[in-house]
């Protein structure tokens, strides 16, 4: 009977060791598996973020885009004929309706044929200019930001009302908000 128990803690012995080497070997593989996740996810997230960077041919979109601006820029240098407008000073949009601005503009258009069709509308192009102008409060206007949606909305809505061609862009000379 003593023998008997010797074999069986022998076994024991020897078993639990076969257990203890086998879930270390787990171990190990649980902890690779989790750096080569963690790798590939690295790697994808890192492709994702600079994927922008190339096209599907390999070359660099960086390339585009600097030509894109110089071209941009080149637009930039052509001017079209100017029709200046003479100086409107409104009441802007506050509580206390003491704040009003001075504003001077250039009308930049698309070509010389424009001008007469300009010279004939100039009291409803001014009361379109002056309608948007007082519709604003003087925290939409202070901004670059403002200033260029301000500039947006002005040439959109006179392009509305003319036939013989449109306005390119609208050029503030003076810009005073007291």
């Amino acid at each position: 009977m003593a023998e008997e128990e010797k074999e069986e803690s022998q076994e024991n012995e020897s078993g639990g060791g076969k257990e203890k080497g086998g879930s270390n070997v787990v171990l190990i593989l649980i902890v690779v598996l989790l750096v080569l996740v963690l790798a590939i996810g690295g790697v994808v997230a890192y492709l994702m973020l600079s994927g922008d960077d190339t096209a599907e041919d390999g070359t660099t979109v960086k390339q585009e885009k600097v030509e894109k601006k110089r071209h941009k820029n080149s637009n930039d240098l052509t001017v079209g004929p100017m029709y200046p407008l003479d100086k409107f000073t409104v009441n802007l949009m506050s509580e206390n309706g003491r704040r009003f601005l001075v504003v001077k503009m250039n009308l930049e258009e698309d070509g010389e044929e424009l001008t007469p069709e300009l010279d004939k509308k100039t009291p409803m192009i001014r009361d379109v200019i002056i309608s948007i102008l007082s519709s604003k409060t003087v925290e939409e206007i202070t901004t670059p930001k403002g200033k260029e949606k301000l500039k947006e909305e002005i040439v959109s809505e006179i392009n509305k009302r003319l036939e013989d061609g449109e306005i390119r862009h609208v050029y503030f000379t003076e810009f005073v908000i007291q």
